[in-house]
């Protein structure tokens, strides 16, 4: 590698190597910044003598990061998002922002419930804004906004690390999901009796153990889990037709509802309510546009998700 300092470097170089980390793909990166893909491969090409390094590399998939470049992201991120900040600040009222991006970080049930919302929010005040929705959750969300994967962050809990900050949006609950043909006529809830006998439909990353079976457990009971998924969406598809329950957060059962002509009930177990937060990095806060986004987010929140009969 050649010793150079800033002076030498071309520091649009730093957007090729943005792009093409966030892309894995030197066409899809040359579509991002309006240039061929024959100045994309020329400007690797640079990138690597600069960092001697191959930083990426091809693969059945596309172009794979390697361990420095993996390294270089965070650093680099951050260099730009700098840049793109100074610019905000000398006109904070720009009222377009076409080209720019925020990455939110959210589990797929408050994508399902608050989504479309927060896309309408944010177009609202803050035009031609791209907004990158990113699947994340309590246990994984402090580490992804640290190394400036996401920028915001919608979870329950999981911000209490020292460099980042947060806000508390609201409170969550648990509800239950079912096909209104496993039902009675004119029912309206199921006792614990016939919840424990019902079989379950687990969500859960880790797929054997949720927060149900712990309600259960302290009562001295248990459940059948005949499936689990990661993902909520599947929930219309796997109870349909079933005599299946799913005990999910409230607002992910009312909006599921609204949608597929599923049955919200009340969840017979008692079972604990947990805060609902907006996390960010606090070095970024004082960005213009992320203010924007907290505040759109944030009034999102302010209502809950249309209820359903």
């Amino acid at each position: 590698m050649s010793q150079m300092n800033i002076a030498q470097v071309d520091l649009n170089l730093l957007k090729t190597f943005e792009a093409l980390h966030d892309e894995s793909s030197a066409s899809r990166a040359a579509l991002r910044l309006g240039v061929t893909q024959s100045a994309i491969s020329a400007g690797l090409r640079r990138l690597r003598d600069v960092y001697g390094d191959q930083l990426f590399v091809r693969t059945g998939r596309g172009l794979a990061p390697t361990l420095r470049a993996n390294q270089l992201k965070p650093v680099i991120s951050e260099a730009l998002a700098r840049c793109r900040q100074s610019l905000a600040m000398v006109n904070p009222d720009n009222s377009n922002y076409q080209g720019r991006s925020v990455v939110v970080g959210l589990s797929d049930d408050f994508e399902i419930a608050y989504g479309r919302r927060l896309m309408d929010a944010i177009a609202q005040r803050l035009p031609k804004l791209r907004v990158i929705f990113r699947q994340t959750h309590s246990q994984i969300v402090a580490a992804a906004l640290l190394d400036r994967s996401l920028d915001l962050a919608i979870t329950a809990g999981g911000f209490a690390q020292s460099r980042l900050s947060r806000h508390v949006l609201g409170e969550g609950d648990y509800r239950c999901l079912v096909d209104p043909r496993s039902l009675a006529q004119d029912q309206d809830s199921i006792s614990l009796d016939e919840f424990v006998t019902r079989e379950h439909v687990l969500v859960s990353s880790g797929g054997f153990i949720g927060i149900t079976d712990e309600g259960l457990a302290a009562h001295g009971l248990s459940r059948q889990v005949c499936a689990s998924t990661s993902h909520f969406a599947a929930l219309p598809f796997l109870l349909k037709d079933s005599q299946a329950v799913a005990t999910i957060p409230g607002h992910a059962a009312q909006a599921i509802a609204a949608m597929t002509g599923l049955r919200v009930l009340p969840c017979p177990l008692a079972l604990p309510r947990y805060p609902v937060e907006l996390g960010w990095r606090t070095q970024a806060q004082l960005d213009p546009m992320l203010l924007k986004v907290r505040e759109a987010i944030a009034a999102s929140f302010t209502s809950p998700p249309p209820s359903v009969c």
